[in-house]
C-alpha cells in the first residue's frame, strides 16, 4: 500500500492528544479534508485514543500510530484496528512487520543510506525527518537517486507557508505536527490550522 491510499497525502500528527479529545479534533480534521491521522505512541493512553479513533472514524480516514519503534508495537496497533505506521527511524523489522500485516508504512530517514535500507526492506514510502533541518534543496537532491515510485513525505517544521517548497522539491505530501496540532489546543485552533494546510495543498495542485 502506498501514499495513494489517501485522497490528500497530508498526515495529521496528533502528538499528546488524550482519549477524551480524540473525537472532537479528528472530526474537525476530517471535515477540513484530512484523511490520514497519526497518534504517536508517546501520547498519553495512546491505545485508547487509537481504539476510539478507529471505531469512530476508521471508515473515513487512514488511522494509525507514529513514533513506532518495535515490531511488537506494530502488532498492537494492528490489533486496535490501526492501518498506518509511521516511524522516526529505519528499523527493518518494523517495516517488514507492517507490510506483513498489510499496513501502510512510512519510515523516517535522513540520509540516502537510510532511505535505501528502507526501500530494500520493501517500504513504498519514506519520511524525511526532520525536514526543516535539511530544507527542500536536500530533499530535491535525494529525489535524484530515489526511485520515482517511492512516496516521499516531508516531516518536521512544515507550515502552510513552506509546504509548496517541499512539494515542489519532489515530496508527494507531508506529515504535520506542532504547526497543525499542539497538545491541549482548542478545537477552534485545530479547525483554523487544518483549513490553512488544506488550502495550501490544494492551491499547489492548481499551479
Amino acid at each position: 500500500m502506498t501514499w495513494q491510499t489517501t485522497k490528500i497525502p497530508l498526515i495529521a500528527i496528533l502528538r499528546g492528544i488524550t482519549p477524551d479529545e480524540v473525537e472532537q479534533h479528528i472530526s474537525l480534521l476530517i471535515e477540513a479534508g484530512f484523511d490520514a491521522i497519526e497518534i504517536p505512541l508517546n501520547s498519553p493512553n495512546w491505545q485508547e485514543s487509537i481504539r476510539i479513533a478507529v471505531e469512530r472514524y476508521g471508515h473515513l480516514a487512514l488511522i494509525g500510530a507514529g513514533t513506532v519503534l518495535k515490531a511488537e508495537q506494530v502488532e498492537e496497533v494492528a490489533r486496535l484496528g490501526g492501518r498506518l505506521i509511521v516511524t522516526p527511524n529505519i528499523n527493518e523489522s518494523v517495516i517488514k512487520k507492517a507490510l506483513q500485516l498489510g499496513l501502510v508504512i512510512c519510515p523516517g530517514c535522513a540520509t540516502a543510506t537510510e532511505a535505501f535500507t528502507a526501500i530494500d526492506a520493501g517500504s513504498p514510502n519514506l519520511k524525511v525527518f526532520p525536514s526543516s533541518a535539511f530544507g527542500p534543496d536536500y530533499i530535491k537532491a535525494l529525489t535524484a537517486v530515489i526511485p520515482k515510485h517511492i512516496g516521499i513525505f516531508a516531516v518536521g517544521g512544515i507550515t502552510p507557508e513552506n509546504l509548496h517548497d517541499y512539494l515542489r522539491a519532489g515530496c508527494v505530501g507531508a506529515g504535520l505536527g506542532s504547526d497543525l496540532y499542539k497538545a491541549g489546543q482548542s478545537p477552534d485552533a485545530t479547525r483554523q490550522k487544518a483549513a490553512a494546510f488544506i488550502q495550501a495543498y490544494q492551491s499547489f495542485n492548481k499551479l
